[in-house]
């Protein structure tokens, strides 16, 4: 169980890496500035994902919740999204609206990680 961490754990972070350099070489070349940091975005998406990969391995072991772990799967992904949003209230919600490449910049990292976070919990959820 511990190795299968470890594995997902490199995967999610080797990932959110190579998007954020490639995410943030984009921006750089067509000089577009963000009024938010990349960096915290992509941060907060893979420490999220990790937490919610720690506690779907962990709740597997428990017979009465792991045949639920769909729906608190769900419940997670409803609760990441109200959490981003405080998060990112001010470059979310500002008088100014985004430009669409900030706005995409912001729905990219979320699309990435729900995915990924997705093949994961599928294949964590077949395993059981």
């Amino acid at each position: 169980m511990i190795k299968n961490f470890i594995i997902k754990a490199i995967l999610f972070v080797v990932l959110s890496f190579l998007c954020f350099f490639l995410h943030n070489f984009i921006l750089e070349y067509y000089q577009i500035v963000l009024p938010f940091s990349l960096k915290k975005v992509y941060f907060f998406h893979v420490s999220f994902s990790l937490l919610i990969l720690v506690n779907f391995l962990l709740l597997l072991t428990v017979d009465k919740i792991s045949e639920r772990l769909g729906f608190i799967y769900l419940g997670l992904i409803f609760f990441k999204l109200m959490l981003f949003t405080a998060a990112f209230n001010k470059s979310l919600l500002s008088e100014e609206s985004l430009l669409f490449s900030s706005k995409i910049s912001l729905l990219l990292p979320t699309i990435i990680f729900l995915l990924t976070e997705a093949v994961f919990v599928i294949k964590i959820l077949k395993r059981k």
